[in-house]
């Protein structure tokens, strides 16, 4: 798989992401600042719900922006094709049922899924952290170890297929 092609496509997300973060906070801002919403007794707080909502979607775009340097540095960065498990790593497990995911290790927007195209399939890939549960658990494998992921009072066990 070419992790600079994927690279490229999560960057192109997370913009994607942003414009939209963009597109909200500015319609929050015009809300808050809209005349018709000037509060007329202490009882009416439209205005200054709508300037929290502001305030939380401007925290939201500077998220976005944080999300986009620290992929653009990786980008950047030698991505590291080791065969031990570090950012930027891409990892292929399968569970004991058999049920099979591909994870990329980033710095960043954890829980993102993203499509990505190669030899004309499609397929699906999730972004996890160093400071999520799987991510943690995974930091330094490698190809052929099996771990075990617990999540609340259930545990998952799993195989590493492949880390490019």
């Amino acid at each position: 798989m070419n992790k600079q092609l994927l690279l490229d496509k999560i960057l192109t997300t997370l913009e994607s992401i942003r414009q939209q973060a963009i597109s909200a906070a500015m319609e929050a801002y015009k809300t808050a600042t809209a005349d018709e919403n000037v509060a007329e007794n202490k009882y009416d707080t439209l205005g200054l719900e709508a300037s929290y909502l502001a305030q939380g979607q401007a925290r939201r775009v500077a998220e976005c922006e944080e999300d986009i340097v620290a992929y653009k540095l990786l980008a950047k960065g030698e991505v590291s094709d080791a065969s031990s498990i570090s950012l930027g790593a891409l990892i292929h497990i399968v569970n004991e049922q058999g049920d099979e995911q591909k994870l990329f290790l980033g710095p960043k927007a954890g829980g993102l899924t993203v499509s990505y195209y190669e030899n004309n399939m499609e397929q699906e890939i999730k972004i996890i952290t160093p400071s999520s549960p799987i991510g943690a658990v995974l930091l330094k494998r490698e190809k052929g170890d099996e771990f075990e992921l617990v999540v609340g009072a259930n545990s998952h066990c799993y195989e590493i297929l492949s880390v490019s």
